[in-house]
């Protein structure tokens, strides 16, 4: 090659380098400066979309932030609202404005389970405040989907400062209020109780909101405002009397259960009840055995307190007067059955040592000289053949044959083959001795213009004036006896029922009541007692009604006549005051 030419191959390739360098790619060391301007720009570019990203997604969040501010607070229907949660009760008092019932404010736990973090770390935690926590049953309820579960309600005070230390998120508290009875089960048969919703399950509670509490709370137009207290007419002392008598002769006698009830004969008004066993309504699961009331939701066979109704159907109808005799020499025998006395004088008896010695056969002949259907249209009239009437929801339906025939009235006539509830054995007993006017029992405060309007005459005046003196009569000399109170003049009628035992009779069961008023000459106040299978060491004898039944009245008169308004009488002017113990 010549030197000309080596000099133009020189040339050309320092051109070539020259420009390779302008335009900054590299190749073999050298760089190509147009590749690297377009990197810059994509990553430019990237920076920002990523920019424009993180703007967008704060935009949304900032946006939902604000839609939850302004959002109602979330609801849960599986319960109820906090208003209605709320709602009051009214009080529940005596006829003297004691309390019987009020509602305490306390609150319940619940959990969201959708916000439980770690179920098994929350139940454990629970469970050292609440010992008694269901561990399975709490898991599977916090392990749930659901967005609601109750754990506990109404929590105590401590306990709910002890959970809320605990800090579990999810859990949480709603206020509720509690049913409070002060009295215990001194009233339970009457006031009843409501369930852990506050709802009123029996009693005068359930009364309460069959009224139409109820349906406002349905409506949700209850409120957490204090309302009108319901008075009854209930007298807590003489109630706490009654159940205290009843307690004692029950342990006494190992008896199966035992009732009692005062009325005011004028105006039909329910100032003691008590049955036995009983619940205490502020824990009624605890004690289901006493949820009966025998004395108004049970029937019975009420025995010989039946031939006060028979004997008074006899006067009513003016075949049969107190100076009338009947022979109870001979057994009665029909349909084969023989109808005989327990304590048999074998001789003629007027119409008052029928009723002194309780003659079956006397009181038979006095029922069919009235008639079957007589007979049966005058315990219709007094009440004992239908549903009773009143406030209180626990109401049994007496029990008769299907078809009334002879035998069936004779066996009625003295206390079988009929079952009624004592309390309106009670209600028939004080149109007996009232004047012969049948009033509605009443558990709300009546006065006597009220009780007037509402009442029946079902019976003679007359008849009323025959019927006390048989009491007064029974009462001094006959098994009425053990009930009498010093200055009070207590009269009455004992019955001492067989009971029935797979379809048969037995004599070792018995059934007693006693049927009493007082003072007789003027009653103002009827009492029924009874006692359910009383047993003793003493036989038989000791189990009757007046040995039984009747003292039960004499202790409730004793200690109670004093609160009922009613003075005593010594002597003929009231002069002789000493009483002797």
């Amino acid at each position: 090659m010549t030197f000309l030419s080596r000099i133009m191959l020189l040339k050309s390739r320092a051109h070539f380098s020259t420009d390779v360098q302008r335009s900054g790619t590299v190749i073999n060391g050298a760089t190509f400066k147009g590749t690297g301007k377009r990197k810059t720009e994509m990553a430019r570019t990237r920076v920002g979309i990523m920019i424009a990203g993180f703007c967008f997604a704060y935009a949304i969040i900032g946006g939902r932030l604000v839609q939850y501010g302004y959002a109602q607070p979330e609801t849960v229907s599986s319960i109820l609202p906090a208003d209605r949660l709320m709602a009051s009760r009214p009080d529940i008092l005596d006829r003297n404005g004691e309390v019987l019932a009020t509602d305490i404010r306390t609150v319940s736990l619940f959990a969201e389970p959708h916000k439980i973090v770690d179920p098994d770390e929350a139940v454990e935690r629970l469970a050292t405040v609440l010992r008694d926590l269901d561990i399975k049953g709490t898991y599977k309820k916090l392990s749930s989907n659901s967005r609601f579960q109750w754990l506990r309600r109404q929590l105590t005070p401590k306990q709910q400062s002890q959970i809320l230390a605990l800090g579990i998120p999810g859990i949480g508290f709603r206020p509720e209020k509690r049913r409070f009875y002060p009295g215990g089960s001194t009233a339970s048969h009457i006031v009843g109780y409501v369930n852990i919703d506050n709802r009123g399950m029996t009693g005068m509670e359930k009364y309460i909101d069959n009224q139409g509490m109820a349906d406002l709370r349905a409506l949700g137009m209850t409120s957490d405002m204090p309302l009108e207290p319901v008075k009854l007419s209930m007298d807590i002392r003489v109630q706490n009397i009654v159940r205290d008598v009843l307690v004692s002769y029950v342990d006494k006698f190992k008896a199966l259960g035992a009732g009692g009830v005062v009325l005011d004969a004028h105006t039909g008004e329910v100032l003691a009840m008590a049955s036995l066993p009983d619940y205490d309504p502020n824990n009624p699961a605890g004690s289901e055995e006493g949820w009966l009331s025998r004395m108004s939701n049970g029937t019975f066979e009420m025995g010989s307190t039946f031939k006060s109704f028979t004997i008074a159907m006899g006067l009513d109808s003016g075949k049969v007067s107190l100076k009338d005799s009947f022979d109870a020499r001979y057994p009665i025998r029909i349909g084969g059955f023989t109808i005989k006395d327990f304590h048999g004088k074998n001789r003629v008896l007027t119409v008052p040592e029928i009723f002194q010695y309780s003659s079956n056969i006397g009181t038979a002949k006095v029922a069919d000289l009235v008639g079957t259907d007589g007979h049966r249209e005058f315990l219709t009239r007094l009440g004992l053949l239908t549903k009773m009437q009143t406030e209180l929801p626990e109401v049994a339906m007496p029990s008769q044959p299907r078809e009334w025939k002879k035998i069936n009235s004779i066996t009625i006539s003295f206390g079988h083959g009929v079952s009624t509830t004592p309390l309106q054995t009670a209600v028939a007993g004080v149109a007996l001795v009232n004047g012969g006017k049948l009033i509605e029992p009443t558990f709300l405060p009546r006065t006597r213009e009220q009780a007037d309007l509402v009442a029946t005459q079902v019976i003679k005046p007359s008849t009323s004036d025959d019927m006390r003196f048989l009491f007064e009569w029974n009462g001094v000399k006959g098994s009425g006896r053990n009930a009498r109170v010093e200055g009070f003049d207590v009269g009455g009628k004992t019955g001492t029922a067989d009971k029935v035992v797979n379809g048969r009779y037995v004599g070792d069961k018995n059934f007693n009541a006693f049927l009493a008023a007082f003072p007789i000459d003027n009653p103002r106040y009827v009492v029924l007692t009874f006692i359910d299978e009383p047993k003793t060491d003493k036989g038989n004898g000791a189990a009757l009604a007046g040995n039984t039944a009747a003292p039960m009245v004499a202790d409730i008169i004793r200690r109670s006549a004093a609160i009922l308004g009613v003075e005593p009488k010594f002597g003929e002017d009231g002069s002789a005051l000493l009483v002797s113990y």
